[in-house]
């Protein structure tokens, strides 16, 4: 038992470490993000459970050999860094609430409907001890609803309030996952069902993916779910008129070309007449830089090793064009409109300059307001379950919402 005391405790401190330090390098990104996702957002349990397994192992055997006292101090550094953990995790209310009042003005919580009271700013506890149980009995679920022809790659859930609700903003939600995997029913579950509780309707898409689909297939599909969305989500209580993205990952990547491509006819083949304009959008730890323009190390090794060999298809130097008309980086023009871009500072699947580099560019070009915050000890996908982190990332999301939808109505 000791020895496997002292392993356990070595591969949590390992893991704790990597956490608050990611393993540097392009081709340690996925390793760095696996090992350090889970420990970051589950801080408070890995905690618990430390300090649960040491006090077992120190009440059966003491501190008698000296591999109890290796596990033992093992164990109470893992303990302080995830208390490090835990202290960045709470850290995400201020830097939201900062983002969302240098943007949008100091009195800006004044203007909300319902601003929000001390209960909505604190840390929901007791909804975070059982992170993996989503579902909120005042949210209904309509699964499944076809958009286009094709299968289960062109379907979507709506989440709405269980009570019938008319004329309801709407949001759109797009997974992430390198444009290869994953689908709705794993991404966005947090934020859908806060809003839908609040009374907004919320529709999280599927769409093609590679390497069978090969790039625009996938924007064109998002760009189809939106037309579905203006003339059908009146039926489900949503208005039309309002639509906001977001997204994560390649997701984000999605929304923000979304959010900046308004009634493209290249990404409409079929539908060029449709409405394919947002109202705001707020794209979570996105990939912006998809061409690569930038020159960043790390948007090469992704445009080399993924984009050009399995999600477009296509030499990059002879085909740039293609790339850059699918880089939000690229397209960013005078017309988008309100922004929330929310990324990890440890996010090592998509390193935060690159987030920093499109919010400088697009606040330089767009007329609409810009907020940026940018999370402390975050690590890639950190919003796809609830936790400490999550939560607060959810709540200012609804303000930068709820602000950008009354200042619609107001003209």
């Amino acid at each position: 038992m000791r020895p496997r005391f002292l392993t356990r405790r070595a591969i949590q401190l390992a893991l704790t470490a990597n956490a608050l330090r990611p393993l540097p390098g392009e081709r340690a990104a996925i390793p760095a993000f696996f090992a350090g996702w889970l420990t970051g957002e589950l801080a408070p349990h890995l905690l618990a459970l430390t300090a649960a397994d040491t006090a077992a192992h120190l009440a059966r055997h003491g501190t008698r050999t000296r591999p109890d006292r290796v596990g033992l101090a093992l164990s109470l550094a893992s303990m302080a860094g995830l208390g490090a953990l835990i202290a960045d995790s709470q850290r995400a209310r201020g830097e939201i609430e900062h983002a969302l009042a240098e943007a949008l003005g100091e009195q800006y919580l004044k203007d909300l409907r319902r601003p929000p009271d001390p209960k909505d700013l604190a840390t929901p506890w007791g909804q975070l001890v059982l992170p993996f149980r989503m579902h909120n009995p005042e949210v209904r679920r309509d699964r499944n609803v076809a958009y286009a022809p094709g299968g289960r790659r062109f379907l979507l859930d709506i989440y709405r309030p269980r009570e019938l609700v008319q004329g309801r903003p709407v949001l759109l939600q797009i997974h992430g996952g390198a444009w290869m995997v994953d689908s709705k029913d794993h991404q966005g579950i947090p934020l859908m069902q806060h809003m839908a509780q609040r009374g907004w309707v919320c529709v999280a898409v599927n769409y093609p993916l590679s390497p069978k689909a090969r790039w625009p297939d996938h924007i064109v599909a998002v760009k189809r779910a939106v037309a579905w969305v203006r003339e059908h989500i009146d039926g489900y209580g949503g208005d039309p008129a309002f639509l906001a993205a977001t997204g994560g990952s390649a997701g984000g990547h999605l929304a923000a070309l979304l959010a900046l491509t308004p009634n493209d006819p290249s990404l409409q083949p079929g539908f060029e007449d449709a409405d394919t304009t947002i109202q705001a959008c707020a794209p979570h730890y996105g990939v912006y830089d998809f061409a690569a323009t930038s020159g960043a190390s790390a948007s090469e090794y992704r445009l080399k090793t993924l984009l050009a060999r399995y999600v477009v298809g296509k030499d990059p130097v002879q085909f740039l064009d293609d790339y850059i008309a699918a880089s939000p980086l690229d397209r960013i023009n005078d017309k988008a409109p309100p922004f929330f871009v929310i990324h990890g500072e440890r996010d090592t699947m998509v390193p935060v300059a690159e987030a920093r580099e499109f919010v400088r560019r697009l606040r330089e070009a767009s007329p609409n307001p810009v907020a940026y915050a940018e999370i402390s000890g975050a690590q890639h996908a950190f919003d796809v379950f609830p936790s400490i982190r999550s939560a607060h990332v959810v709540r200012g999301v609804e303000r930068f919402l709820e602000w950008a939808y009354l200042r619609s109505l107001a003209g």
